[in-house]
């Protein structure tokens, strides 16, 4: 499907680290743009839903949650869609809004966890960008209804910053 449009909703968008191109979702694909403007390029299409896109501190690598292997998980790819990877393996609990570390090595991102009647809950936890590993926990969720997200490392990579429900009870 062909189409052309100067504005979207519900989106994500980073700018790569020498500040030239931006790097965007709309309906399940990922776009890049020269920073000035012009016409987006399509990097990834097909079926799999690719969202929530980031560059990597040097700009080499670009990561972004997608559903292509099953549920969501952290992918990464070159600037240009080629080369995708994937980093985290969940069948289960999906995982969303990946960020880097300044040293470009790991990937922080929210695992999602639900009970039988609940929204959900959120823990950050931390993978290697070579994949293979089950991860490390960060933060541990209160219960199945207070949920955290939207992390956010600290450019010393010293410091995690995330939201977190914090009304009483559960």
């Amino acid at each position: 499907v062909s189409f052309t449009t100067t504005e979207g909703t519900w989106m994500s968008l980073d700018v790569s680290p020498d500040g030239r191109t931006i790097v965007f979702d709309m309906l399940g694909d990922l776009y890049t743009l020269p920073i000035g403007g012009g016409t987006a390029t399509r990097i990834t299409s097909g079926p799999a839903y690719d969202v929530q896109p980031r560059f990597s501190p040097d700009g080499s690598r670009i990561s972004f949650t997608s559903d292509r292997a099953g549920g969501d998980n952290i992918w990464t790819a070159d600037p240009d869609g080629s080369d995708p990877e994937q980093v985290t393996d969940e069948s289960f609990r999906l995982l969303n809004n990946a960020v880097w570390t300044p040293d470009g090595d790991y990937l922080i991102a929210r695992k999602h966890f639900t009970s039988t009647r609940s929204l959900g809950a959120g823990e950050m936890w931390m993978y290697h960008v070579g994949g293979g590993s089950a991860g490390i926990q960060l933060t541990e969720r209160k219960n199945d209804q207070q949920d955290a997200g939207e992390p956010a490392v600290s450019p010393d990579g010293r410091y995690l910053y995330f939201s977190e429900d914090m009304s009483g009870g559960g």
